[in-house]
């Protein structure tokens, strides 16, 4: 797939800067039968709660239980930098002099504003804190002056918005009610670097609703990192590099999967982590846990068009952006051209885009169904 491909115009009033429920949703349902080839396609705005009419009893609707870190700091210079994770340097003699003989800090991976700094330089952190840029590069090594733990987030960091978000307000800080707002109901394993915005959509009484109708609902981890934050830079998506990013299935949850799979039951993923999570575990990415009894490991999974879907029957996700691997994703569910022409129809809706806007339902009705019930059994591609 070409980088050009997913690429499209919209108007920048349409990218929500705030989100709204119920959101107005947009589904898209797509018949054809595997022998013959027939396919249709039929995308219409829907209500609310006629998407929750659209589950069945026995189906199964997955979600990702991470919490978005707050790890966006503000320099006392106003530099806006967003802290990654520790880095774990063996330090060579290169280093060494930059480093000093101070050895109560921290290695840390940053993103901020490259040509304001050069190597050696002291940034200054609230209540006292300072980095000392030691690496140059995307992402940047710092030093802290010394640890920085996570009261020290709570109280001066941000959860790190995307800067979409920020440009359409013309505001850098986050609004109050962003702490509630980029948060999912659920949120309880911390570690993310963005929030599984799909899941912005839900409440918990729409998960109890969907519970008495006997749909299932489970929870994965999938920690989303660096990746979120980086524009496909290549023209051919065969060489694009997607950052690794932690995920953990509970041994549990994949049995249940397995065994909706096996009676035919629909597997809902609630957004493209979950997707790329359960793809990843049929694929062999994995390991079990024996003591936890979780599968667990690192995803750098890339779906694009050709993938074929082990797991997931339905997804539901946002509008996403264009020339990313979001979009890419969801033209592998579907196919591009259908991609493309749900996208116009909701621009033409004037729904709202991205991480805050509204919600897309991929569904699909099928003359046939592939079996999973042989774990690793797939050739990771």
């Amino acid at each position: 797939m070409k980088r050009s491909e997913l690429l499209y115009d919209y108007p920048e009033e349409l990218v929500a800067t705030a989100p709204v429920y119920p959101p107005r949703v947009m589904w898209i349902e797509e018949s054809f039968d595997v022998l013959d080839g027939f396919r249709n396609v039929i995308s219409k705005e829907i209500l609310w709660g006629q998407f929750l009419d659209l589950f069945r009893e026995g189906d199964v609707l997955v979600l990702n239980d991470t919490k978005v870190l707050k790890c966006r700091v503000f320099a006392v210079d106003g530099s806006e930098i967003l802290f990654l994770k520790k880095h774990e340097l063996q330090v060579s003699e290169d280093f060494k002099d930059s480093l000093g003989n101070q050895n109560d800090g921290e290695m840390w991976e940053v993103l901020f504003p490259s040509k304001k700094y050069k190597l050696g330089d002291r940034i200054q952190l609230p209540q006292g804190k300072e980095l000392k840029l030691i690496k140059k590069g995307r992402p940047q090594i710092v030093k802290s002056s010394e640890p920085l733990d996570a009261s020290y987030f709570d109280q001066v960091g941000e959860l790190p918005l995307p800067p979409y978000i920020q440009r359409a307000r013309q505001e850098r800080h986050n609004l109050v009610q962003d702490s509630a707002n980029y948060q999912t109901a659920w949120a309880q394993k911390p570690g993310s670097l963005a929030a599984p915005t799909a899941s912005l959509h839900f409440k918990h009484e729409d998960l109890e609703n969907l519970k008495r109708r006997g749909v299932q609902v489970l929870y994965v981890t999938l920690h989303v990192g660096l990746g979120t934050f980086l524009p496909i830079t290549v023209e051919d998506l065969k060489d694009h590099t997607m950052h690794s990013e932690w995920v953990e299935i509970p041994d549990e949850v994949w049995r249940q999967i397995l065994k909706a799979k096996e009676s035919g039951s629909r597997v809902w993923g609630l957004g493209t982590t979950v997707t790329r999570s359960l793809e990843s575990q049929a694929l062999g990415y994995f390991k079990l846990d024996q003591v936890h009894q979780s599968w667990f490991g690192f995803t750098d999974l890339l779906i694009q068009p050709g993938f074929e879907f082990k797991v997931i029957d339905n997804l539901l996700t946002n509008f996403h952006q264009p020339e990313s691997t979001l979009l890419a994703l969801v033209s592998a569910f579907s196919n591009l051209e259908n991609v493309k022409a749900v996208y116009r129809k909701a621009i033409d809706l004037k729904m709202r885009l991205f991480s805050y806007g509204d919600l897309s339902v991929w569904t699909k009705i099928k003359s046939s169904t592939q079996s999973i019930k042989e774990k690793g059994s797939y050739e990771r591609g």
